[in-house]
């Protein structure tokens, strides 16, 4: 027997399905990860199909039944809007690699409030803030690292516990985190961290403004933050949304 869920969600992606319905991957505040079907979705005078897009926030109503993999939406509404992100292609880049990470990283079902309003958060910030959008997505990085287990160390050296780093050389090891020029003997493999680079990654992880900081820092950054989830998560192979040319 179907149970009816009302729940917030943002959409993933969505694809054709048979002759005229969608196939949508929804992230929910209260379930989590989950895929649905709208039935004569491609439909021009399907509501739901037309609201069921990738970046849209939604309060959907969907038909749950434990024994199927694919459930059934009967009703969606917009909860929010992100007028700006598809009229501007940075903002929309990196608004889709804030969704991809979530689609490729997130288990079905694993339920996540906090990533969930994280998620809402920075796509509205992304929206609507001055900020450019690879320094929000930067914020949200590191963010999402931590909800899924995989912070990003950036406090104190992870070998001798030192925090004074104005007159020391940095690196970056994938096992350990950040380690001061001291105690590079100590790790056999690592990623150099300039002091503007360390700098930038401090003001994300405070949450305040790093806009002053160069284009080449910021993007070294997040690659550096896609390094780190790469050695930690064998199967991903990075985010597409991100070879998107400038």
């Amino acid at each position: 027997m179907s149970e009816i869920v009302e729940t917030e969600s943002v959409v993933l992606s969505k694809l054709a399905y048979g002759d005229s319905s969608i196939i949508a991957d929804l992230f929910t505040e209260d379930h989590g990860r989950i895929t649905v079907i709208v039935k004569g979705g491609r439909s021009p005078k399907s509501k739901i199909g037309l609201l069921v897009d990738p970046l849209n926030h939604l309060q959907v109503v969907f038909y749950k039944k434990d024994t199927r993999d694919v459930q059934l939406l009967s009703s969606a509404e917009f909860s929010s809007h992100f007028p700006s992100l598809k009229d501007d292609l940075q903002k929309l880049k990196y608004a889709y690699a804030v969704i991809e990470l979530v689609k490729n990283l997130m288990a079905e079902q694993e339920i996540n409030k906090r990533l969930f309003k994280g998620v809402v958060r920075i796509l509205s910030r992304i929206n609507s803030s001055n900020e450019k959008p690879e320094v929000s997505f930067g914020r949200f990085f590191l963010f999402f690292l931590k909800e899924i287990g995989y912070e990003f160390q950036l406090d104190r050296c992870a070998v001798c516990n030192g925090t004074d780093f104005s007159s020391l050389s940095l690196y970056y090891n994938f096992d350990k985190g950040l380690i001061c020029g001291k105690c590079t003997k100590e790790a056999v493999d690592f990623y150099e961290v300039n002091l503007e680079l360390f700098q930038y990654l401090s003001c994300l992880k405070a949450n305040i403004p790093a806009d002053n900081y160069s284009d080449k820092t910021i993007d070294d950054a997040n690659r550096l933050l896609e390094r780190h989830l790469k050695y930690h998560v064998t199967d991903f192979k990075g985010i597409q949304s991100l070879q998107i040319v400038k």
